[in-house]
């Protein structure tokens, strides 16, 4: 049974997540602050945290940044905040995904079950992907980069697969989402972005200049097929 650590300073949000969250077969681990729940990620190691960025004292993009030093566990993000550019650091922090206050139950379950599908669904007859000096060991998830092991989040390492098995093609946005999330969300087209940006700076020499994921104005990315004939 996959552990579920929902982060909330609010008993309702926390009740009506347990409740739907339960049903739909998770074991749910609950937290009220942001302390408390880096303590309970650290003794109970749950599968997927859904946190919440207006916490108390220790705010959710403090939680993240801390997790996201040792950690790449799924986060969901939590926010009633209206200010795209607070999901936006969160998703460039490691976030997996966002929801926005007031939330459908059913939706959150349905976010919960596509983030841990992400880390399941990966082609197992595709072992290693080599592109230029880049190998991904798709069964570990794990990225190397001209002998360096690169730490990336399990959303990230998923959009940058889906880049490196067809390089040179180029993903629109949503082609992404689609790839990666089952289903192209308009309103999350633009964290594609964030996520991109954070790949670029985890595995590009200069993230201004890209060489290895590359724009494509006015319709997406591409992962450079001159690295793949190289």
């Amino acid at each position: 049974m996959k552990k579920i650590l929902v982060v909330d300073d609010e008993p309702k949000i926390i009740q009506i997540a347990n409740d739907y969250l339960t049903h739909a077969g998770y074991e749910v681990l609950q937290a009220r602050d942001g302390q408390s729940a880096l303590s309970i990620f650290r003794s109970q190691q749950p599968d997927l945290i859904i946190l919440d960025l207006g916490l108390p004292s220790l705010d959710g993009l403090d939680v993240t940044r801390e997790l996201r030093k040792t950690s790449t566990v799924p986060i969901i993000m939590l926010t009633a905040r209206s200010d795209e550019s607070d999901k936006l650091i969160g998703l460039e922090l490691g976030a997996d995904d966002y929801i926005t206050k007031p939330f459908s139950p059913k939706e959150l379950v349905a976010r919960v079950r596509s983030v841990l599908r992400r880390m399941e669904n990966l082609q197992p007859e595709t072992q290693l992907l080599h592109v230029g000096d880049l190998t991904l060991d798709i069964p570990r998830m794990r990225t190397n980069l001209a002998g360096s092991e690169i730490e990336l989040t399990a959303t990230e390492f998923q959009f940058l697969a889906v880049l490196v098995k067809q390089p040179g093609r180029i993903f629109t946005r949503g082609q992404l989402l689609e790839a990666v999330h089952g289903v192209a969300i308009d309103s999350y087209e633009r964290a594609i972005d964030a996520h991109i940006k954070n790949i670029r700076r985890k595995i590009e020499p200069n993230p201004r200049e890209p060489r290895y994921i590359l724009s494509v104005y006015g319709m997406g990315y591409k992962f450079n097929d001159k690295l793949a004939d190289a």
